[in-house]
């Protein structure tokens, strides 16, 4: 049951991310460009490393970000949950 609720979670962020406007500036665009990795790719990167130990699905997860992030808590083990 709870994989249908992530995978409509997925889905929601998906239609949101197709369909949203894009009305920020160059400006905008540049700044967050140039600020690196933000918050929610450290977060990823750092549950997926203690759950999977592996680089690469590290960096995935880190690409995905907050989207992971959502994912992870709504599929966490018993022994993660501190």
């Amino acid at each position: 049951m709870k994989k249908i609720y992530a995978t409509i979670i997925f889905a929601l962020f998906l239609i949101y991310e197709g369909y949203s406007q894009d009305n920020v500036g160059s400006e905008t665009k540049r700044s967050i460009i140039t600020n690196g990795i933000g918050l929610g790719s450290v977060i990823a990167g750092v549950t997926s490393w203690e759950r999977n130990k592996s680089v690469l699905l590290a960096i995935i997860h880190g690409v995905f970000s907050w989207l992971y992030v959502i994912y992870f808590v709504l599929t966490r083990k018993e022994n993660e949950r501190k």
